[in-house]
């Protein structure tokens, strides 16, 4: 049998284990650990470990439980929804306000978190049921909070662009910064589509109320910005000392969750039951990671012996004669079809082993490709059929939200992701500068 087959046979049972609705780590495990027994004996029993050991030797995947931490101290505390009620105020006069505010909210969450599970939990039981009691339209504001959950895996600190920086070998912190303006540019239209959309059908985002307005005063909306500190705090502290060099990428994840969890100290927030909850579900989180990127290695690793990647290549670019772009489209349309079956992460660890080298054999920036990447996953996250956004929403909305309506509510703002993916592509600078910027070159 030809290595090109082996290679073929490998990711195509990986297909198949994965849609009998087996756990991503054991579907990918047990395919490499399989290959590699039956390719190299017993001598490919040491891929495995091999995989283990580079995993636990990998010192920014400290990172990981520290974000994950920080992220759920700041929502079972309590701090995002004070975060929440300064949006409200602030942003509640214009029309289409509040629907701004979430997606501000989500901006400073994203900012904090890394997560777009976290932030999705925040939207849908802090900034839904408000929006819906104001009389905002359930489609429109369903949407809104799936938009912005997902900025949490682009803008920094994206978990996601640790896990890609980790596999493709390339720099957490240019990845973070590369993150940063696309993410800012996909939350500026999603706000600019709201305004427009609202000022086009003003029933759709009705304004507070003057007498509701009234009822607030200009000292209490002062003190409201109060709430905004503690996210400032707790990202200068930070991104904002890693920036500056004086803390590393790790010591700097440590920064953030102590800083979260001493603001929940201060707003006396801080008890049992919320480092219990926090701590559990940052341990469970964490593990499942570290199990998919385990068996990520080694899929990777019994991929790389086979010389797939080199194949690949050469049937894209010598049988097909395909263009450099037309195949990095064609590996971002692959990405929004499995997307609608699969999550980031597992997206991530299938196909790494065969895009990422090849990315960088075409000629182009591994750390732009990763920003790529991110984009191409959130836009997945929000495609029907399966998109991993719609559940969780399905699962946290309220009743009189209809799956119907959250596969609608989710098309402007698809569309929204996808032209700012054409930008990126189109103006590779808007990715690269920040880091050439802080790193030089």
């Amino acid at each position: 049998m030809s290595y090109e087959l082996i290679a073929l046979l490998m990711f195509s049972s990986m297909m198949l284990l994965l849609l009998t609705g087996k756990r991503v780590f054991g579907a990918i495990g047990f395919v490499a650990a399989a290959a590699a027994l039956l390719l190299w004996g017993d001598g490919g029993s040491e891929m495995a470990f091999s995989a283990a050991m580079k995993l636990m030797k990998w010192y920014p995947l400290l990172t990981l439980p520290m974000f994950v931490f920080m992220g759920y101290m700041l929502s079972e505390s309590g701090l995002a929804e004070d975060l929440y009620k300064m949006f409200h105020v602030w942003m509640g006069p214009l029309p289409g306000g509040l629907a701004i505010g979430t997606i501000g909210l989500m901006v400073v969450i994203s900012a904090m978190n890394g997560l777009s599970v976290a932030g999705m939990a925040i939207g849908a039981s802090i900034a839904l049921p408000e929006l819906l009691r104001r009389g905002y339209d359930k489609i429109m504001v369903t949407g809104v909070i799936q938009a912005g959950s997902s900025l949490g895996i682009l803008i920094p600190p994206s978990v996601v662009l640790v896990l890609y920086g980790m596999i493709a070998r390339q720099p957490v912190g240019q990845l973070w910064l590369a993150g940063a303006i696309p993410g800012l540019l996909m939350a500026s239209l999603f706000v600019l589509y709201i305004v427009v959309r609202c000022r086009l059908q003003p029933q759709l985002g009705p304004p507070l109320a003057e007498a509701e307005r009234l009822q607030v005063s200009r000292r209490e909306k002062l003190l409201l910005l109060r709430a905004g500190l503690a996210p400032l705090f707790i990202f200068f502290a930070m991104t904002g000392l890693f920036l500056l060099g004086y803390t590393s990428l790790v010591e700097s994840s440590a920064v953030g969750a102590a800083a979260a969890m001493l603001m929940a100290l201060v707003k006396r927030r801080l008890n049992r039951q919320v480092l219990e909850e926090t701590l559990r579900k940052t341990l469970a989180i964490s593990c499942m990671f570290m199990w998919i990127i385990l068996a990520a290695l080694c899929f990777g690793a019994v991929f790389d012996g086979l010389g797939a990647v080199r194949a690949i290549e050469t049937f894209f670019v010598d049988s097909l004669h395909l263009g450099p772009w037309q195949i990095l489209i064609m590996m971002q349309l692959s990405f929004i079809i499995m997307g609608m079956f699969l999550d980031d992460t597992a997206m991530l660890v299938i196909v790494a082993p065969l895009y990422i080298p090849l990315v960088g054999a075409l000629g182009f920036d591994l750390v732009w490709y990763g920003v790529l990447y991110t984009i191409t996953c959130q836009i997945a996250y929000m495609t029907p059929p399966f998109g991993y956004n719609l559940f969780l929403m399905r699962a946290m909305a309220p009743p009189e939200v209809s799956l119907r309506d959250i596969y609608v509510s989710v098309t402007p703002f698809v569309l929204v992701m996808v032209l700012t993916l054409i930008l990126v592509m189109v103006f590779p600078q808007l990715a690269l500068w920040l880091p050439q910027l802080h790193y030089g070159g």
